[in-house]
């Protein structure tokens, strides 16, 4: 199988022009690993100057020059993947030493070179089968850094295994918005947290895939999910953008797909509901991007 092609930078910034059409939209820059791409502050700045640029990272390649220029380009906001405070066991998952090294620095770079206010820096945690112990660690180790924390649970759609899958799926909601009221940089909405029950029991029905968010690869093949990236129904640069809607509105039609609880689902589908809309407020009108008082409990 042959090397999927990239993008040019003159590629994103056309494709941003395009899907300004619809409005402002957070864009994910994400892979595999983002940062391998030389030239992605060239792209942060071509799709910035129309949309909120986002990147999820692992952390290994970033540098200070590297950070500054990103945020200096126009980057929105950095993830850095970590699922254990534990380093020997971060190690051991990722298969590298000193990925957790790596990844914590990432964090303290990232978090001094914001420019703005508005600029955020998360540690992104996914839910695994034996890493619960780990979250309220992750959140402290966030907040050592003035950084926010979100978490996900792992879907088995990712590497199709269920091996990794958090099993036991009573009171993770409970005990995730406990610690919600307890540290002010956890910053995954509410509603998403109160289902995490339902997701990891079965799956939360009517996903809005293809309405609320859609993927894009490489070739600019657009399917509804990242998870059906095999099954694209239009294309950034060779569809206009009417025809991108529709197709999207036709892909979405009738699924019933329950497998994952990732963030751009969840946390975008928490908006449909009044009071997840409400509850998201406090960030979405007065956050500066880094949480000032970080242990101090917060009540919605």
């Amino acid at each position: 199988m042959g090397v999927m092609p990239e993008q040019t930078v003159e590629q994103f910034e056309a494709g941003a022009r395009k899907l300004a059409r619809w409005g402002t939209l957070l864009v994910s820059l994400a892979g595999g690993e983002p940062l391998l791409r030389m030239d992605l502050p060239e792209i942060v700045r071509a799709v910035g100057r129309w949309h909120f640029p986002f990147i999820t990272t692992n952390g290994w390649r970033v540098t200070p020059d590297l950070a500054e220029e990103l945020f200096e380009a126009g980057l929105w906001g950095a993830s850095i993947s970590i699922d254990y405070a534990d380093p020997d066991r971060h190690d051991q998952a990722r298969g590298v030493k000193g990925a957790f090294d790596r990844a914590v620095r990432a964090l303290e770079l990232f978090s001094r070179a914001r420019r703005y206010e508005w600029q955020r820096v998360n540690l992104m945690m996914v839910l695994l089968d034996d890493n619960l112990d780990q979250v309220e660690p992750l959140i402290q180790l966030a907040a050592q850094y003035n950084t926010y924390f979100m978490i996900q649970p792992y879907c088995p759609e990712k590497i199709h295994s269920s091996r990794y899958r958090y099993e036991k799926n009573t009171g993770v909601g409970k005990y995730l918005l406990d610690l919600r009221r307890k540290y002010a940089n956890f910053l995954s909405n509410p509603t998403f947290l109160s289902r995490f029950d339902k997701a990891l029991a079965g799956g939360v029905p009517d996903c809005q895939a293809g309405r609320a968010f859609f993927n894009i690869d490489s070739t600019g093949d657009i399917a509804i999910c990242v998870e059906r990236r095999d099954k694209p129904v239009a294309n950034l640069y060779r569809d206009d953008a009417t025809t991108i809607v529709y197709r999207l509105r036709e892909g979405a039609r009738g699924n019933t797909c329950q497998a994952c609880w990732y963030n751009c689902r969840g946390e975008v589908e928490s908006l449909y509901v009044p009071k997840g809309l409400l509850q998201s407020l406090p960030t979405l009108l007065l956050d500066r991007g880094r949480p000032k008082k970080l242990l101090e409990p917060v009540r919605l």
